[in-house]
């Protein structure tokens, strides 16, 4: 059955570049306090290659009156409920931080389900997720939340800056914060598919060792991509993760 069609089919998805003739599909799950949008210019450079999908959670941009999830769990449901319809081919999928483990769950779902769908899981900026995390951010009052998302950067500062803009991020941030560093997975939760591991090798939150430990999440195979740079090394590192992603739609 053909999957959705259109941008506005599903409010968890937002396809920048429609491709609805390609052979696989790319989906992307952005980083806590991240929306779709952070994967806008990556869609446009592999829309020749792939239909490409970008996660919208809840309670952002044009989901702000949304209740937004602090149960990364429930988080992962909802998003494996919304891309179902959307598995009518192979689907790779790249997560960032937060957006690593919401993949990583979601490839649980169908696999539990014996769904088709994922056929590789790309996992960035993220220590492998039986790891409890060390930092209880989302504990902090408001201003020590926001000085942890501006000390990770990748946000932009001007947003930061803005009293309107911050009030409007903090319920999502609070809560992307809440469901990540209350989540962890058991050391025998495993995916069959193939595990792409990459990282920066100057991440304050996330060692090298961390970033290697996904090797025991995964049957399927597994590699580690190593880059310079800290926890956003995504950002300047753009082209050089782009040919990893691509590298494994050839292969599909």
């Amino acid at each position: 059955m053909p999957g959705p069609t259109a941008v506005t089919d599903s409010l968890w998805f937002r396809r920048f570049h429609p491709f609805d003739t390609a052979p696989v599909r790319v989906v992307m799950f952005p980083h806590a306090g991240g929306s779709a949008g952070f994967f806008r210019d990556w869609s446009a450079e592999l829309s020749p290659y792939a239909d490409v999908l970008a996660a919208q959670y809840p309670g952002r941009l044009d989901r702000i009156d949304e209740r937004a999830l602090d149960s990364l769990p429930e988080l992962a449901d909802r998003v494996y409920a919304a891309l179902r319809p959307w598995a009518d081919r192979p689907l790779v999928l790249f997560g960032h931080s937060m957006g690593a483990a919401i993949a990583f769950e979601v490839t649980r779902r169908f696999e539990r389900d014996k769904v088709a769908g994922p056929v590789r899981l790309c996992v960035s900026g993220s220590r492998a997720p039986s790891e409890p995390r060390d930092s209880a951010v989302h504990l902090l009052p408001d201003e020590g939340l926001l000085a942890e998302l501006s000390e990770l950067g990748g946000t932009d500062e001007r947003l930061l800056a803005d009293p309107e803009l911050r009030a409007m991020i903090l319920p999502s941030l609070r809560g992307d914060y809440t469901a990540v560093e209350t989540y962890v997975a058991a050391p025998e939760d495993i995916v069959r598919v193939p595990v792409t591991s990459l990282t920066g090798d100057n991440d304050p939150r996330v060692t090298l060792d961390q970033a290697g430990d996904w090797a025991a999440h995964t049957t399927g195979g597994f590699d580690l991509k190593v880059f310079p740079g800290g926890h956003f090394y995504l950002t300047r590192e753009r082209t050089a993760v782009l040919d990893v992603v691509k590298s494994h739609l050839r292969a599909v």
